[in-house]
């Protein structure tokens, strides 16, 4: 199903684990891409050319055929977001249901200690407590390894040691939690690395595991408005971003949805 210029695959979180297990039990590893208004923004904007993308100086760059191809290299795309699936029922195509990268840590870890996997941690801060957090609600699950890269990791030699360690560890699932861009560039680098393993970019998961940042109350993540309550926790961060870009373009997303109904 296509919402703006993203092919989603439509699938609940239950389908999204049981598919990931069943995977994993066969030896083949993946990659999954859980796209919010922010990625779908940059999905549709217009070919940043390809002299200016290569002069930018950027090791991480978001730029729309960067993305495209982030969501390409998928196995799968499910949305966390909203608007995207009010837009994905107004055209008369709709997704199951959201399916959030903050949520989906939890469940497939839960089902990777049924199986007796281990996951691998990329995020937080120094000294998180997002792995033991994630082991004593996740029965079974073996935390393979924790990195919190530094600012600026991706210009010095810490990147390569950082790749060395998930490399090493052979954990069965990683959890990237970088923020979009950056997580994917770092995945698109370890894939190669563990072919029998799948990746996660989940944002601020690894954050809300360690109970550095808090999510909103389950009401407001049920009724869109979540991104309210991460305004408001990090208004320095995220206003720009959010009212400035993502608003907009969300209203533009669902007015299309209900052209295209009509």
């Amino acid at each position: 199903m296509t919402v703006g210029e993203i092919a989603f695959d439509a699938l609940t979180e239950e389908e999204v684990v049981s598919h990931v297990r069943a995977a994993l039990d066969r030896g083949e590893g993946g990659r999954i891409i859980t796209p919010n208004v922010d990625i779908a923004l940059r999905a549709g904007a217009a070919p940043t050319p390809a002299s200016v993308a290569r002069d930018s100086g950027d090791p991480f760059p978001g730029d729309a055929v960067t993305v495209r191809r982030f969501l390409a290299d998928a196995s799968l795309v499910v949305a966390d977001g909203m608007p995207l699936l009010w837009a994905s029922r107004l055209a008369r195509t709709p997704l199951p249901e959201r399916v959030a990268g903050s949520s989906l840590i939890w469940t497939l870890s839960r089902a990777a200690g049924l199986d007796g996997r281990s996951v691998f941690l990329i995020g937080g801060r120094p000294g998180t407590a997002a792995g033991p957090a994630l082991e004593a609600g996740c029965p079974g699950l073996r935390i393979a390894g924790h990195v919190s890269p530094p600012f600026g990791f991706e210009r010095t030699s810490f990147y390569d040691e950082l790749c060395a360690r998930v490399k090493e560890a052979k954990p069965d699932i990683v959890y990237v939690g970088l923020g979009f861009p950056k997580q994917e560039h770092v995945i698109d680098r370890l894939r190669p690395e563990l072919p029998a393993a799948w990746f996660v970019g989940c944002g601020a998961s690894v954050q809300f595991v360690a109970g550095e940042l808090h999510r909103a109350p389950l009401w407001m993540q049920r009724s869109g408005l979540e991104w309210i309550h991460r305004l408001l926790s990090e208004p320095r961060r995220l206003a720009g971003r959010y009212l400035i870009h993502d608003l907009p373009f969300a209203f533009r997303l669902l007015s299309s949805a209900v052209r295209k109904r009509a």
